[in-house]
């Protein structure tokens, strides 16, 4: 059935060397058309533009592959790359449990993630890497504004939705307004640098994670529809990938933006073949400590002046991560999110009668 949404890639289209035993091109399987080759895998790598794909899988494939166990299959490029036309695809390889990781040089294809996404969760979080919040009150659906089909909306099945890396300069402040309003997140570039680390409980708390590549400095990533002179750098943006591939909520990923014919000896593309590279290397450690119950979990209780309740924190034996519980009664379509990702020093911070924004604006979208 896949076949008929793909177009399976020939390793002979892409300028490759010999590849040795150690590199990810040995590893990783190319689906030919047969249903029976996708075997076990864990992960599909989907293209949804031909040359712009290749160039990324050519750097991709020459890098090393440490990780053992893991089934990586390349089901090439997409014959089309409108949302409506992948989004049947994205949905058969959810019902198959393999994590889609998709490739395209237009970010709209998130609502091809999100609408594949939704026939198997419900009220679904979203989390973008971007230097824009796509979304503006006004009525415009194309572009860079893309997720006002899915806000507009009667019922969108979102349950939060936050922005990672977003610059000042870029947001008008009607959509400022409208992500406060309904308690969403959107943080600067500048604070999301000051310490990536306190970026990893809200990439934990998303179900579909999208990154434009306009979030990166066009110095380091050219091959943009339009550089910009500030932003992550591509260290910085493998580790928020690594974060991605950790999270055991995620069901499904996207690099987007990419534009070959913009970039120089090939930055860009060798820079999200990096980005895959580290996504890879968090799924392949993932711990499986996603709160389904309390067990392997540390209980914390803290008083906190002026709040009429205890806070209720727990924490992972396995890997340490930490997470703070909703206070209040929470609906049976959200009992998945009654457990809030947040980090070591909101734990400290609540010992000390403060309580971040992004936590409290957490419980406002419960009540």
């Amino acid at each position: 059935m896949f076949e008929n949404w793909l177009q399976p890639l020939k390793l002979s289209e892409l300028e490759l060397p010999d590849l040795q035993a150690y590199q990810l091109g040995k590893h990783i399987q190319q689906f030919k058309g047969n249903n029976k080759q996708l075997g076990r895998a864990q992960i599909a790598l989907i293209g949804a533009n031909t040359s712009g794909t290749n160039a990324i899988r050519q750097a991709l494939y020459q890098m090393s592959f440490p990780f053992d166990k893991l089934k990586v299959v390349d089901l090439g490029n997409t014959r089309k790359s409108t949302p409506s036309f992948i989004t049947p695809l994205l949905r058969e390889l959810r019902e198959h449990d393999i994590f889609p990781i998709l490739l395209g040089d237009h970010p709209q294809l998130n609502l091809a993630q999100f609408n594949a996404l939704k026939t198997t969760r419900t009220a679904i979080s979203i989390n973008l890497v971007d230097e824009r919040i796509p979304y503006t009150v006004e009525a415009e659906e194309e572009g860079i504004y893309y997720l006002h089909r899915l806000f507009a909306r009667k019922r969108p099945q979102l349950f939060h939705f936050s922005v990672i890396g977003c610059q000042g300069h870029y947001l008008r402040s009607n959509t400022i307004s409208f992500m406060e309003e309904r308690h969403y997140e959107f943080l600067g570039v500048g604070k999301a640098k000051a310490d990536l680390s306190e970026l990893e409980p809200i990439i934990r708390d998303a179900d579909l994670m999208g990154f434009h590549l306009s979030a990166l400095k066009g110095a380091e990533v050219p091959g943009q529809a339009t550089p910009s002179p500030s932003g992550f750098t591509v260290e910085e943006a493998c580790q928020i990938c690594r974060y991605a591939g950790l999270s055991d909520k995620l069901g499904a990923f996207g690099i987007y933006g990419y534009w070959p014919e913009h970039d120089v000896n090939q930055l860009s593309a060798q820079a999200v073949a990096q980005m895959l590279w580290y996504f890879m290397e968090g799924f392949y450690n993932r711990q499986n400590d996603y709160p389904l119950s309390n067990d392997g979990l540390v209980e914390y209780i803290v008083d906190v002046k002026n709040l009429a309740f205890q806070l209720v924190f727990w924490k992972s034996k396995k890997t340490g991560r930490w997470w703070i519980q909703v206070p209040v009664k929470t609906a049976k379509r959200l009992q998945r999110h009654r457990l809030i990702p947040c980090s070591y020093t909101d734990y400290r911070k609540a010992c000390q009668d403060e309580l971040p924004d992004r936590l409290f604006n957490a419980f406002r979208r419960f009540a």
